[in-house]
C-alpha cells in the first residue's frame, strides 16, 4: 500500500529512543487503552492517551484514573495533560511522576473546540505568554527526569499566530520535544495543513525534536512531511482511524531496521474485517464490559470500511452491534476475498469541520498578558474535551 521509503530513522524524546519517528495524536474518545495496543501492534512509534484533565486528575476522578492505566503491553507509557493554572497542572504532573504512572508526559496547547477557546483554553492559550511560560516551566520542573513535550497549533487565526513564539518558550523551559498541527484554532480541520509553519519552527528551536502534525493520511505523506519540512518525527490524528495498520507503513517507510520488520499490508476485505474484529476484542477488555465495548465500536465502522463493497444495510447493522457474535456473524456476511479498492479507501478521514471565527474570553486579544477579567475566565476552562 505504500512504496516511498525515506532514509531510516529514529526518535530520541528525552531519554526515550523510538525504532520510528511517529507519534499517535491524542484523540477524545479514539486512543484509549485498546486503540494504542492495535496500532501498536501493527508498527513502531509512542502511543498517546486520551487527553486528560489536570483538575480531574489532582481531584482523583474515578474515570480519569480508569484512563490513565496503561496495559502491561505498552511501553513507553505516554499521556497527554490539559490545563490551564500552572499550579494544577503541575500537581497533575507530580502525581504521574510520583506514582510512577508515565513514562512521557504532553502537554496539550491545541485544542481548538469553542467550549474550551472561549475561556481562553487549549489553542488559544499560547497567546498568554506569561502564563503559558509559567504552565510549561512548572510542568517540566516537576516532570524531572520524565520528558515532558508540548503540543500546540499555529495560533488562533492567521493575524494572531502563537507558534514561534511559544515553541521558543517551551525549549528554554526544559521540554524534551514540540510538536506542531499546522492549522490555526479558527481553521479547526478545514482545508490543507501548511507544513511550511513546521519548517519555520523546526529553524526556530534548534536544540530539541520538532514534530509535525496535519494531513498525514498516509506513509507517503509522512516521507513527503520530513523531507519538506526537515521536521524530526510525525504525529498522525485522523489518518489512523480505521486503519491502525498504518503504523506499520509508517515504520517500513521511516524507521530503523529494528522497526520495519514484517511486509506490506495487503489490505483486503478479510484483512480490514479481522482488523475491526480484533479492535472490538481489545474494547470489550478495556471496558470489561462486553455491550459497551461493542457500543464503542460502532463509531469505528465508517472509517474502517471506507472504500470497501459493504452494504448500507450491513453498514447499518454493524453500527447497531451489541455483542462480540453479533459482529461475528455480520462479518461473515462479507466478501472476504474482496481485494484492496485503492483510492476509495484513502484519503481524508473524521470530520473536516469548516473555518469558523474562535470563541474567546472578552477582550482576550487586546493584550499578550493575563489580566484579572482574563483570569476569571480561566478558572473554569478545565474541562473534558480534546483534539489539536
Amino acid at each position: 500500500m505504500t512504496t516511498a521509503i525515506a532514509p531510516a530513522r529514529t526518535l530520541r524524546i528525552g531519554p526515550i529512543e523510538l525504532d520510528a519517528p511517529v507519534v499517535l495524536a491524542p484523540m477524545a474518545g479514539i486512543t484509549n487503552t485498546a486503540f494504542r495496543r492495535l496500532c501498536r501492534e501493527y508498527g513502531a512509534g509512542l502511543y498517546v492517551s486520551e487527553m486528560i484533565t489536570s483538575r480531574a486528575l489532582v481531584e482523583r476522578n474515578e474515570t480519569t484514573m480508569r484512563l490513565i492505566r496503561h496495559h502491561e503491553s505498552e511501553t513507553p507509557r505516554s499521556i497527554q495533560l490539559y490545563g490551564v493554572d500552572p499550579s494544577t497542572v503541575e500537581g497533575a504532573v507530580r502525581v504521574l511522576v510520583d506514582e510512577d504512572r508515565a513514562d512521557h508526559i504532553d502537554l496539550n496547547f491545541g485544542c481548538p473546540v469553542p467550549k474550551v477557546t472561549r475561556k481562553g483554553g487549549g489553542a488559544a492559550l499560547p497567546w498568554k505568554l506569561g502564563l503559558f511560560r509559567d504552565i510549561v516551566t512548572r510542568a517540566a520542573r516537576a516532570a524531572g527526569d520524565i520528558p515532558l513535550t508540548v503540543k500546540m497549533r499555529k495560533g488562533i487565526d492567521a493575524d494572531h499566530l502563537t507558534f514561534l513564539d511559544a515553541g521558543r518558550i517551551a525549549e528554554d523551559a526544559g521540554v524534551a520535544a514540540v510538536a506542531l498541527h499546522a492549522r490555526t484554532a479558527s481553521e479547526f480541520y478545514s482545508g490543507t495543513a501548511d507544513w511550511s509553519a513546521i519548517s519555520a519552527l523546526k529553524e526556530a528551536v534548534t536544540s530539541v525534536p520538532v514534530l509535525g502534525n496535519g494531513d498525514i493520511w498516509s506513509a507517503e505523506d509522512a516521507v513527503r512531511m520530513m523531507s519538506e519540512t526537515g521536521c524530526d518525527g510525525v504525529v498522525v490524528g485522523r489518518g489512523c482511524l480505521g486503519r491502525p495498520w498504518l503504523f506499520g507503513d509508517l515504520a517500513r517507510s521511516l524507521g530503523s531496521a529494528a522497526a520495519a520488520g514484517g511486509a506490506p499490508v495487503d489490505a483486503t476485505l478479510g484483512f480490514v474485517a479481522a482488523a475491526f474484529r480484533r479492535h472490538a476484542q481489545l474494547l470489550v477488555e478495556f471496558f470489561d464490559d462486553e455491550d459497551r465495548g461493542c457500543r464503542d465500536i460502532r463509531k469505528h465502522v465508517a472509517w474502517y470500511f471506507k472504500g470497501y463493497p459493504v452494504g448500507g444495510d450491513l453498514r447499518a447493522r454493524l453500527a447497531t452491534v451489541s455483542s462480540l457474535v453479533e459482529i461475528d456473524d455480520l462479518l461473515a456476511e462479507l466478501d472476504l476475498g474482496a481485494p484492496y479498492p485503492g483510492v476509495a479507501a484513502e484519503g481524508q478521514r473524521g470530520r473536516a469541520g469548516s473555518p469558523k471565527r474562535p470563541a474567546l474570553p472578552d477582550g482576550w486579544l487586546a493584550s499578550r498578558e493575563l489580566g484579572t477579567e482574563a483570569s476569571c475566565a480561566l478558572a473554569d476552562a478545565e474541562l473534558d474535551h480534546s483534539g489539536g
